[in-house]
């Protein structure tokens, strides 16, 4: 799973692409989404997930915290099938 990641500073009110920091966490997950494809991921592997300002990492107080709250995230989980037959094969 991709995720993207925003800061708690609105976006503005005269933006012509996002209407809101969810709009913007999500192109950040897909960007990021199309960048592995292209590279060779299978699109049937990856998830792009939006979480807008509401998991930071910082507190939003200061320049710097804002800057790590925008970010992505690759979350990589195992196929439980495949873990639950090798756990059940020993």
């Amino acid at each position: 799973m991709i995720e993207g990641h925003t800061d708690n500073v609105p976006i503005s009110k005269d933006s012509q692409r996002f209407k809101d920091n969810w709009d913007l966490s999500v192109l950040r997950a897909t960007s990021i989404t199309r960048i592995l494809i292209e590279a060779g991921m299978s699109p049937n592997q990856i998830t792009s997930a939006g979480k807008g300002e509401y998991s930071p990492i910082a507190p939003n107080d200061n320049p710097q915290n804002k800057q790590k709250n925008r970010r992505t995230e690759i979350i990589v989980t195992p196929n439980l099938d495949e873990l639950f037959k090798i756990l059940d094969a020993n």
